[in-house]
């Protein structure tokens, strides 16, 4: 889907007006009117001000154009899954387990990491050695495991 089709579902789903939405983002109803019609996207600070509104990821906002994943534990990311922030805001690089509050949710070496991933991962029950060697492979590939 493209961000005009997605806009407009969420305003709609939402029971927003475009006035609402104008008055809640602090733009003309013209700018609203123009985004449902796909003429124009929103800069960058609205795109977040309207994924706090509806709340919603900007991925999801402008149609999902990349496949999240947590960049602690590998785990591919939806809405439904992303961690927030201390201010409540949703944030698309780490899931709800990884990520809260503003901070990771363990305190734990990329070992640990393996180890607590492995009994939620389908293979994990039938085949740990198999998750193992694929996390161990995963994780320094990841922006929380990664050296400078």
């Amino acid at each position: 889907m493209e961000f005009y089709e997605v806009f407009t579902d969420l305003r709609k789903k939402m029971g927003f007006s475009q006035n609402q939405v104008a008055d809640e983002l602090h733009v003309t109803r013209q700018a609203v009117s123009r985004w449902e019609r796909g003429e124009t996207i929103p800069e960058p600070e609205t795109l977040l001000a309207l994924s706090r509104l509806f709340d919603v990821s900007v991925n999801t906002l402008l149609g999902s154009p990349r496949a999240l994943v947590c960049q602690s534990c590998g785990m591919p990311l939806s809405d439904e899954f992303l961690s927030r922030e201390a201010d409540g805001t949703l944030n698309e690089k780490y899931c709800k387990w990884c990520w809260d509050d503003g901070r990771f949710a363990q305190d734990c070496t990329m070992e640990e990491m393996v180890e607590h991933c492995i009994p939620n991962m389908p293979l994990g029950q039938s085949d740990p050695e198999a998750c193992r060697a694929y996390m161990r492979g995963l994780l320094p590939t990841l922006e929380r495991w990664k050296t400078p």
